[in-house]
């Protein structure tokens, strides 16, 4: 029997019994399909993250009282109790870090309520922003106008808003000069930010963005601001920038030689390696759960090509007889425990794909397939199915062929 004739056989035995080789094939199905969603989702969200979550730039950086991410409850703690960043702590990086071409800064209330005549959107970012944010994030504009020194300066009642609430509020209505109520406050619409889309399933279009001072003569100057700055260029320039904006907090804040900062400053490269150290646990924890059930799956493989051997002892019996080798008998049903792996490799890659997929279609979470995971998902089902075929295998090339031939089931 050669190669493709194993291989002929395995699939005519796979066929002949479908609900035995369902069955048979679930374990390893289960592990590949959730090898592959796993990577592509990691694979799509790590490419997500990068491109849309922590765009800051090469050249820009946050400082902030608490982190923006946030990976164990001793962090939130520490950070609750530090000092707020405050207005003047901004006022005192402006003027001092020569390094930065930019600072700016933020203040954000998380559920701002929104109306325009009878209509009207809840959960909206309120964001009481300084000019120069919009340049450092790169916040471009459809319609209208950003934010100017002059609408801080006079805590103007002016607003730009995200696309969110222009199809809300305002559809089919230009929305430039409209006046709309922001937590029951008027502000005069000035321009309309470019769709931004969903992250992870959340808008990020459903905001109003007012002069930082407006921000503080309505909801109070009490909470902590963040602090955004672009540097003068990228690698040495940004270090610079960043360690001189430290400094300058560091000592208006008090903080003591060989302590802490009481703030944290981070870019897109700090960001982006958090993110690939909870997405690598995340990753290794699922190929763990998934090596449990191609492990599972390769012992019931190796149980059902016991039971093959059984049904088919004649027929190895007459193989011998006729003059074949313990080789042969034993490539034969290793090529046939591989094959029957392999099948569930397939079906487990094409339902691991579907479902990553049909997730991303539901809730937007993103998703990218990789060749290089198809195939090594096709590789370590077959490498399962060869691997816990060896024992079957060689019990049936050790059969005596005159025990064989006699034998009756």
């Amino acid at each position: 029997m050669n190669f493709l004739e194993a291989i002929r056989v395995a699939l005519q035995s796979l066929w002949a019994n479908k609900l035995r080789s369902a069955l048979t094939l679930l374990g390893v199905v289960i592990g590949v399909a959730a090898v592959i969603a796993v990577v592509t989702f990691v694979n799509g969200i790590n490419g997500y993250v990068a491109e849309k979550i922590f765009n800051l730039g090469a050249d820009a950086f946050i400082i902030s009282k608490i982190s923006p991410v946030i990976t164990n409850i001793d962090q939130l703690l520490e950070g609750q109790k530090r000092k707020d960043l405050t207005m003047e702590d901004y006022h005192a990086v402006a003027e001092a870090c020569t390094h930065c071409a930019l600072i700016g800064a933020a203040a954000v209330n998380l559920n701002g309520h929104v109306k325009y005549g009878e209509q009207s959107i809840s959960d909206s970012w309120v964001r009481g922003l300084t000019p120069s944010h919009g340049a450092i994030l790169n916040i471009d504009l459809t319609a209208g106008r950003w934010l100017n020194q002059n609408d801080v300066n006079n805590r103007s009642n002016v607003g730009v808003i995200g696309t969110d609430i222009v199809d809300t509020l305002f559809p089919g209505v230009d929305p430039l000069d409209k006046e709309i109520r922001v937590e029951g406050q008027l502000y005069r619409v000035i321009g309309v930010a470019k769709k931004q889309g969903k992250t992870l399933g959340q808008s990020r279009d459903n905001f109003v963005a007012i002069p930082i001072s407006t921000y503080f003569k309505q909801f109070g100057a009490h909470s902590t601001i963040r602090i955004s700055g672009k540097a003068n260029g990228v690698g040495s320039q940004l270090d610079a920038a960043i360690d001189e904006a430290r400094a300058i907090l560091r000592a208006r804040r008090h903080d003591l030689p060989g302590q802490p900062d009481s703030f944290v400053a981070e870019t897109n490269a700090s960001f982006l390696s958090i993110w690939s150290n909870l997405s690598g646990t995340f990753f290794i924890a699922m190929i763990a759960i998934a090596a449990i059930s191609l492990v599972v799956g390769g012992i019931v493989i190796m149980n059902i090509m016991l039971v093959s051997v059984t049904e088919r002892t004649r027929e190895i019996g007459i193989r011998k007889a006729m003059g074949a080798r313990r080789d042969d008998v034993l490539l034969q049903f290793l090529i046939e425990s591989g094959t029957m792996a392999l099948v569930g490799g397939v079906v487990g890659v094409v339902f691991g794909i579907a479902v990553a997929k049909g997730v991303t279609a539901v809730i937007g979470m993103p998703s990218a397939i990789k060749l290089w995971a198809v195939a090594a998902g096709l590789i370590v089902s077959a490498s399962v199915g060869v691997f816990f075929g060896v024992y079957p295998a060689k019990r049936a090339a050790r059969l005596d062929p005159i025990a064989a031939l006699r034998f009756e089931l």
